[in-house]
């Protein structure tokens, strides 16, 4: 089997694993994120949530256990060729830079990571953005009764009905901006991390697999924050876009930072980090499993 496909298979299996591990942090993460841009909510119909445990119980009381659910497996059919294009791309993409030796040229080394992955994320994400948007309607539906989509086919189609297929990509432009910092943080952090990690081929399975969770995790939860008013910003976006344009409370990227700032504070840009540092446990658990899937495989050099 060729390196690409190992690494194509190792990301995809790990992303789908690992997200539907932590399905639950993340629906709640996306809740509380995005509910200031919810119709029901702003309506009055359905109440604000207070904060993360608010959520947890609210959703379990109105909607059931298996709602935490909801949206999984359009998150799955999303992730796999996302992690699988970014862990794949990376690779490619790295070895296209030239070489450059950690502990004589540290600078160099770094950046050429942070590069990669940037480079493979935005790439992966233009790929597969219209899953992405479903995944966030999807998973932000509100309150009891019937719900706003069926399902990923009702979603998109919807969409597509009231604002064209032009749609299904509102926020892809401050998205590829954020994804850089994410992925570079993400992807680039955890190599540096790793190339300096003492026990990256220790022969003690949990002593190798403790110290790359180390370096997965404080590369997740940096990268999350790096990026997280970015993705506040296209979850707001996303929110609106089965409406027709001229019902938009959010006219662009520029606008909706703006107003986001103007009437909820700057801090409005963080809701749901909390949350979303919880579910960062997912995310180092993917490079986890990449990195020993590909270390079975041979795949690593």
């Amino acid at each position: 089997m060729s390196d690409f496909m190992v690494n194509f298979l190792a990301g995809g299996v790990s992303g789908a694993v690992a997200k539907t591990c932590t399905a639950p942090i993340e629906r709640v993460k996306l809740l509380i994120q995005t509910q200031d841009a919810n119709p029901k909510i702003i309506s009055g119909e359905v109440a604000r949530y207070t904060g993360i445990g608010d959520c947890f119980t609210r959703v379990a009381k109105e909607q059931g256990v298996g709602a935490f659910w909801r949206g999984n497996m359009t998150n799955i059919i999303r992730y796999f060729p996302t992690q699988a294009f970014n862990f794949a791309f990376k690779d490619g993409i790295k070895a296209m830079f030239p070489k450059a030796d950690k502990h004589t040229e540290f600078g160099k080394f770094f950046a050429i990571n942070m590069a990669a992955g940037g480079l493979a994320g935005a790439g992966s994400l233009c790929i597969v953005y219209p899953l992405d948007y479903a995944r966030t309607r999807l998973a932000s539906d509100v309150g009891v009764g019937k719900r706003q989509f069926e399902g990923l086919a009702d979603c998109l189609k919807k969409t597509v009905a009231s604002s064209g297929v032009g749609g299904l990509y509102n926020g892809i432009g401050v998205s590829v901006v954020g994804i850089i910092p994410y992925r570079g943080v993400y992807f680039g952090l955890f190599d540096t991390l790793s190339g300096l990690n003492p026990y990256q081929k220790d022969t003690n399975n949990f002593t190798r697999a403790g110290s790359k969770f180390a370096c997965a995790q404080t590369s997740a939860i940096l990268a999350g924050y790096a990026s997280y008013p970015f993705d506040t910003v296209r979850r707001r976006l996303q929110m609106q876009s089965e409406k027709p344009e001229s019902e938009w409370v959010y006219k662009g990227t520029a606008d909706c930072f703006g107003k986001i700032m103007k009437d909820e504070g700057t801090s409005a840009l963080f809701k749901g980090a909390g949350a979303n540092a919880l579910r960062t446990v997912g995310a180092a658990m993917v490079l986890v499993l990449y990195s020993e899937i590909t270390a079975v495989f041979g795949s690593q050099k």
